[in-house]
């Protein structure tokens, strides 16, 4: 039997699609994608002769808009990049959360900390699932992308002991061992034998 050959389909990128491209280049994808996806959101269109002319155009026009989406939104970049999120939960001995942080979780947080309107699907991460202090990427445009400050920490307790237990630190291990070695090499008292 043939190997399955993989049916592709030239598109031309009428604006910019997150890790695809820019507007007004000309992309390989996958026909069902262009088909289910990129033409109905008017993303992209079939890369015909016609169409290429245009590509040039588009390219300028988006090149255009980019400037001035970044500059609209670099004041907010620089208020995220400022900004950390503390989230109270429940979690277990180790660390492991009851539940997750979601992404619309963080864009709530976000959106009520700066009176700006975020969407779940800028946050680019998956659920958090464990204490800890995370970096958070929040693509506003395609090149301006700032990282939020996320502090998962256990209810009840400060956002300082956002680590957990199981993450005990380098000091911390090698007292436990030192100490674990001075109990095997205790003196056994005489008269009774040494155990195994």
């Amino acid at each position: 039997m043939p190997k399955a050959v993989r049916k592709v389909v030239k598109v031309l990128l009428l604006q910019d699609v997150y890790k695809l491209g820019r507007a007004g280049e000309v992309k390989e994808v996958a026909r069902g994608y262009a088909r289910n996806f990129l033409i109905p959101q008017g993303l992209a269109t079939v890369a015909t002769p016609q169409a290429l002319r245009m590509a040039e155009r588009i390219r300028e026009r988006a090149e255009k808009e980019r400037a001035e989406a970044t500059a609209r939104w670099q004041s907010v970049a620089e208020r995220i990049a400022e900004t950390t999120l503390y989230f109270p939960v429940r979690a277990s001995e180790t660390g492991k959360l009851y539940g997750s942080v979601s992404q619309r979780m963080i864009a709530q947080a976000l959106s009520e900390e700066l009176g700006v309107e975020i969407s779940h699907r800028q946050v680019d991460t998956d659920p958090i699932r464990f204490l800890g202090e995370y970096e958070v990427p929040v693509r506003l445009t395609i090149d301006l992308i700032p990282k939020v400050k996320v502090v998962v920490h256990r209810m009840g307790e400060g956002p300082e002991a956002a680590q957990p237990e199981a993450e005990a630190t380098p000091e911390a291990q090698v007292e436990s061992e030192g100490q674990a070695g001075e109990a095997v090499g205790e003196p056994q008292p005489e008269g009774e034998p040494e155990r195994a």
